[in-house]
This record gives structure tokens, C-alpha cells and sequence, in this order.
């Protein structure tokens, strides 16, 4: 494991009018809310996207804590289509006082560089304000995709804490499957 510095962002939006949509792609992908709580569905679009980002907090979930965090109306998993297959995925949740976090956000590198990413953050936002949110949030960090922050405040989020601490990390992230190498990533 290897001593890292790591800076975290948080970001916000305090009202709709902020928001700075991205142009839609053409043709215009698909974004459907993933209305069936689905386990399998969610830990496949988390290791996709955040296998090459770090994203480790979940990975050692069970079905039943996969099925106990989606399975509840505060949470909201929006996926990405990109002619019939999944690119990417944002993850709202509703919290205590009406703030909507993006929980999670991101795309699966195979769809980088297409404009995906800002149509998806412009469609989560919009989706977090339908929620009933009196404020939009988000934190994202230096082991996150090289375009998150910029993406973030491109869409108008305004940054309000930034910190930096020490965190272990192995030597390469885990990647979207065991045994993935970088090399597989050709």
C-alpha cells in the first residue's frame, strides 16, 4: 500500500437556475431510471465506472447491503445507453433536509471523449432538482476521472470545502473485474 495524498472538492447548487447544461449528443442517448432495486445491476455499473478510479468503498458489499442502500425511495440510479449498452450511470440520494447528493456519477472509459458526461451530470441535476432537492451536492477528488471537477463546474456547481488527507492505496486500482490489468485497457 502506498502513502497518497488525496484533495477532496465539494460542490453544490443551491438553485436550478445555476445549471449550465451540456449540449445533448447527437444521436441523443438513452437515460433511464432504473426503477427495480437490482443489486447485481448496481455493483456491475460500480466496478465499470469506478474499477479505474479507486472506487473501493463498495466492492466487499453483500447482496443483502447492495439491496438495503437501493431499495429505498430516497435513492435514485439513472443509467446511460449508448446504443442498447450501458455507458454509464448516476446515482441521486435524497437526504435529511431535502439535499440530493450525487452519490454516484461517472462513465465507463470506452464512452469517454463523446460529450456523455456533461449530457449525463446536466440529466442528474435536473433529475435531483425533480426530487424536491433545496440543494444539489456532490465531492469528488483527485482519484476520480481526470474531468470530474471540471465537469462539476461546468454544469455550475460552485465549490464550498476542499480538503487533503492521507489515504493507503494499492499500487494500481482494482479495475472493473479480478485479475484486470492496464493492459487490458488497450
Amino acid at each position: 500500500m502506498n502513502a497518497t495524498p488525496v484533495t477532496t472538492w465539494y460542490l453544490e447548487m443551491r438553485d436550478p437556475a445555476w445549471l449550465r447544461p451540456a449540449r445533448v449528443p447527437e444521436p441523443a442517448p438513452l437515460i433511464l431510471r432504473a426503477e427495480h432495486p437490482l443489486p447485481m445491476l448496481n455493483r456491475f455499473l460500480y466496478t465499470a465506472v469506478g474499477g479505474h478510479w479507486y472506487w473501493r468503498d463498495r466492492l466487499n458489499w453483500s447482496y443483502a447491503r447492495w439491496l438495503a442502500w437501493l431499495d429505498r425511495p430516497a435513492l435514485q440510479t439513472w443509467v446511460l445507453y449508448v446504443r442498447g449498452t450501458p455507458a454509464g450511470y448516476v446515482e441521486l440520494e435524497k437526504q435529511a433536509g431535502d439535499d440530493v447528493e450525487i452519490a454516484y456519477f461517472g462513465l465507463m472509459r470506452e464512452f469517454f471523449g463523446q460529450g456523455l458526461g456533461g449530457h449525463l451530470l446536466s440529466v442528474g441535476i435536473e433529475r435531483a432538482w425533480a426530487m424536491g432537492a433545496r440543494r444539489v451536492w456532490v465531492h469528488t477528488c483527485t482519484l476520480d476521472g481526470p474531468h470530474a471537477l471540471a465537469n462539476y463546474e461546468a454544469r455550475g456547481m460552485r465549490r464550498y470545502h476542499e480538503e487533503t488527507r492521507i489515504v493507503h492505496l494499492p499500487a494500481q486500482p482494482e479495475g472493473p473485474w479480478p485479475g484486470w490489468d492496464r493492459s487490458d485497457d488497450v
